[in-house]
């Protein structure tokens, strides 16, 4: 089965926003002439004071209408959106202990996930399997988009046999396997560099960037 290269990863880029801060308007200077009238100068005197009371009104104001719409910004930003987790439990639920009959995969929810998930449904007897150990397998195979299975050693009625750690297989394969015990059933899922990458295989069957599910069973080592 062949290998394909890992696809570069996705960059999100993360836009910021600034705010205007307005300013507040300056205030013009005036001359006033001197009157020989005490009643002319207190009118000019409550005038003035009426110009720089309006004159500063002004700038009050505009310094509140700046907090005023930092606020509604921020009452208002768009929120992070939240990811949609992939039924790893259910589906592992799903797979039967019964090791003498293949096993069914439920169809698959939510975001695939992007590391390799091993979770072990049997965990067998003897010895842990390594890299160089011959192993002979049973297994069924699923697409994560789609959900149907793509192939399945069951079906051909003849175990699957490798060896482990050998570059034979592909390589969320011999990762996977590594600690299984014979008699022991295993779900594993693969992202797609582990798998058929961005590639998949020649004749279609598995699409490029591709989640893969498989239930294996151990039937031996050696």
């Amino acid at each position: 089965m062949p290998q394909m290269e890992v696809g570069p990863p996705i960059l999100r880029a993360l836009h910021l926003r600034g705010g205007v801060i307005g300013s507040t308007p300056d205030s013009g200077s005036g001359s006033w002439g001197s009157s020989p009238c005490p009643a002319a100068s207190t009118v000019r005197v409550k005038w003035l004071s009426i110009v720089l009371a309006l004159i500063i009104g002004a700038g009050v104001a505009a310094c509140g209408g700046d907090d005023s719409s930092s606020g509604e910004t921020a009452a208002t930003a768009t929120p992070t959106p939240t990811a949609n987790p992939a039924n790893i439990d259910e589906i592992a639920a799903g797979i039967s202990k019964n090791t003498q009959t293949e096993p069914k995969i439920v169809t698959p929810k939510g975001d695939p996930p992007t590391k390799l998930v091993i979770k072990d449904i049997v965990k067998g007897k003897g010895p842990k399997a390594k890299a160089g150990d011959q192993l002979t397998m049973q297994y069924v195979g699923n697409s994560w988009s789609t959900g149907e299975q793509f192939d399945a050693s069951w079906d051909r009625g003849q175990a699957f046999p490798f060896q482990l750690g050998a570059g034979m297989v592909i390589p969320g394969w011999d990762q996977g396997m590594v600690g299984m015990r014979a008699g022991g059933r295993r779900l594993l899922i693969l992202p797609p560099d582990l798998g058929y990458g961005a590639g998949g295989t020649p004749d279609g069957t598995i699409a490029p960037n591709e989640t893969l599910i498989f239930a294996v069973d151990l039937e031996k080592i050696g």
